[in-house]
């Protein structure tokens, strides 16, 4: 690929302050049907009863399994660097979402 078509192929990303800041979840809820992949991300605070969805992300299946790809690969990279993430206990809930659900 040429440069002037490199060039044209590049995408301008906008991030906005905002958007910038992140939300900070740490649990994340994963529904899906056969058409979309959503995932909610909250965040869960010590002794409390109730958590909000902080952001919700609607995804092709196609775009979570690039997602996940794009996850495991930098998780990897990150481990050569910072060595090993150690998996705490699973976060059980005691309610149910309803659907097909995963959690993260």
């Amino acid at each position: 690929m040429q440069q002037n078509e490199q060039q044209q192929n590049q995408l301008n990303i906008e991030l906005s302050e905002d958007m910038a800041e992140g939300t900070y979840s740490n649990l994340a809820i994963i529904t899906h049907s056969n058409a979309e992949f959503i995932v909610d991300f909250i965040n869960v605070m010590p002794g409390s009863p109730k958590a909000k969805v902080k952001s919700r992300i609607v995804l092709t299946p196609q775009h979570a399994k690039r997602l996940m790809k794009a996850l495991v690969d930098n998780v990897k990279k990150f481990e050569q660097v910072n060595g090993i993430i150690k998996d705490v206990e699973p976060v059980s809930l005691p309610m149910q979402f309803g659907g097909p659900a995963a959690q993260a």
